[in-house]
This record gives structure tokens, sequence and C-alpha cells, in this order.
């Protein structure tokens, strides 16, 4: 990297359950506090319906993933179970206190979908005006928490369609963060392009690497840290429920080889000092990511402007 600007990582904190916004937020908290780090935290803002999402068990590829990241002591069974034998808990309207410490902390909280289960797996089946009310759900679960309009919208599951790229259009969200990809650009479906630039997520997962390229997290934060680019903006998605849980240490090693090295910031501020004129067009299609057994949208083709 010398020589060169350092890479500009933005963490990306996927807040998906109601224990992770009520025990895991505080320890990310204290971990990038600790290194002075800011993030944006991406906070679901409907139920807690984990437990819906266990048919995918059947699916091949999940039951290994969920193996090697030894989800049931991740998550516990009363997420496990939550939305199925146990009932569906609120996440962010249970919280309020702890959204309103973030921001006071320096940090950013966005919006991660209303029904993450819900859009996650079932996105491609809904018509438009189910997916722009639950948009609008979630819209209105932050007003009511923070007093404020949210103004990122990152996908559940990076899953979307054109219905949903227009629903945060329409709510007027001012950045997105729905897929995978390597730099920001204005989002397209099958010739429709839309308003709000999206910042994908650029690096692996902790639940795509976990096992595959190590358990260590020295070698984990090594592995990631080399895939930085000078110049770039990163965006490095980890979870709540993951690293605010037993691997906080893969998060501590990777704050310890990369601080002082790259620059971290908050996604809100890159989207801010954007030209979006400037911006490729570059169409959304689903694809596939190693190491994650379902389909997501990633950043593909450009198109002329």
């Amino acid at each position: 990297m010398s020589g060169a600007a350092p890479p500009r990582v933005a963490l990306k904190v996927d807040v998906d359950t109601h224990d992770g916004l009520r025990d895991g937020v505080a320890i990310i908290r204290d971990r990038l506090a600790a290194y002075g780090v800011p993030a944006s935290f991406f906070v679901a803002c409907g139920p807690d319906a984990m437990g819906r999402r266990l048919p995918h068990l059947l699916r091949p590829g999940f039951l290994l993933k969920l193996l090697r990241t030894r989800a049931p002591s991740v998550y516990g069974w009363r997420t496990l179970l939550s939305g199925t034998l146990l009932p569906a808990r609120p996440i962010a309207a249970a919280f309020p206190d702890v959204l309103r410490a973030l921001v006071r902390a320096g940090h950013e909280v966005a919006v991660h979908g209303h029904d993450h289960a819900r859009w996650q797996d079932r996105l491609p089946a809904l018509d438009a005006a189910a997916v722009a009310a639950e948009v609008m759900r979630a819209r209105a679960v932050y007003r009511q928490a923070l007093g404020v309009d949210p103004r990122g919208f990152g996908a559940p599951g990076w899953r979307c369609t054109a219905a949903s790229l227009a629903a945060v259009d329409d709510a007027g969200f001012t950045y997105r963060s729905d897929t995978r990809g390597d730099a920001p650009y204005l989002p397209a479906i099958t010739g429709r392009v839309f308003r709000a630039p999206e910042l994908p997520t650029t690096l692996p997962t902790l639940d795509e690497i976990y096992g595959i390229v190590g358990r260590d997290p020295a070698v984990l934060a090594e592995h990631l840290a080399r895939r930085l680019r000078p110049g770039a903006l990163e965006v490095h998605t980890i979870h709540a429920e993951l690293e605010g849980g037993p691997y906080v240490g893969v998060l501590e090693a990777f704050l310890a080889r990369t601080v002082g090295r790259v620059r971290f910031v908050r996604l809100g501020d890159e989207a801010d000092a954007l030209d979006a004129s400037a911006l490729p067009v570059c169409e959304v299609r689903d694809g596939t990511v190693p190491g994650r057994p379902l389909p997501v949208a990633r950043q593909r083709s450009r198109q002329r402007r």
C-alpha cells in the first residue's frame, strides 16, 4: 500500500435478531470504541422471525454452513425457534435506547429491512405493493425510535428485485447497500436505472470463510486484510450475532491488523461524497458467492449512461 492512498474501510454491522441488538451490538460498540473506529449499523426494524428460516436446513450447503459456524451455539434456541414454536420478538422497537446510544457515540444507524426472514426467503414472490409495505414499515419503526428519517437501506440477505430497488427509491432513502460488488454504482434491472446509489459489500463475511480459510482469528483477519485495495472503498459486513458473539476475536484481530493502515469511514459519509452523475450504471443480477448457499444480488456488467 506504500505510495498509494490507503483503503477506506466501512464496517457494515448487520443486526438481524432481537438478541443481536440486545447483546451483540454492545460488544461490537465497545471494541470499536477501544480503537476509535466508526461504523454503520444496519438494523432489522421488524420482528425476529429467525425460526421461519429453519426449513433451509434441507437445502444443499445450508446445513454445512450452520455446522461450520456452530449456529445453535451462536444464536441460541430462543432465536432459532423465534416466530415458529416461540413468539417472534421485536428488534429495533425493543431497544430504541441502544440505537440512540450508537448515534451519540458517532456511529451511523441505518435500516436492514423490516421482516428479515420474509424478505430473504420470499422477496422474489412478493408483489410491488407488498415490498413497498415492508420498506415503509421499517422506515416508520426507525423514525419512531430515532425521531428522524433513515438515510441508508441494506437489503436482508443481499436479496434484490426491481420492486425492492424501486421501493427504496420511493421511500426517500439517499443510498443503499443491497448487493455484493466492487465499487459504488447506480443499480439497474432490465434497463431501468434506480436513483439511490449502491455501495456494495466488497469483502467476504465471516460465515463465508470460517472453517474454509481457517478458524484462527489472526488467520481470518490476515485473509481479509490482504484483500484490501489501495485507494478503494471496501465494505466489510459483520454481524452482531457473530462478531458480537463468540467470534469477537476475529473483529479484534482485524482491527488490530488494520487500524493505522486504513481509514475507517461510515457508509453515509461515503454516499454524501459521491457524484451520482459520475457513477457507472451496473446491472443487478442474482449470483453465487463462495461459502454462501443462497443466491445474492451482485453487481454485474456496466451499461452506457
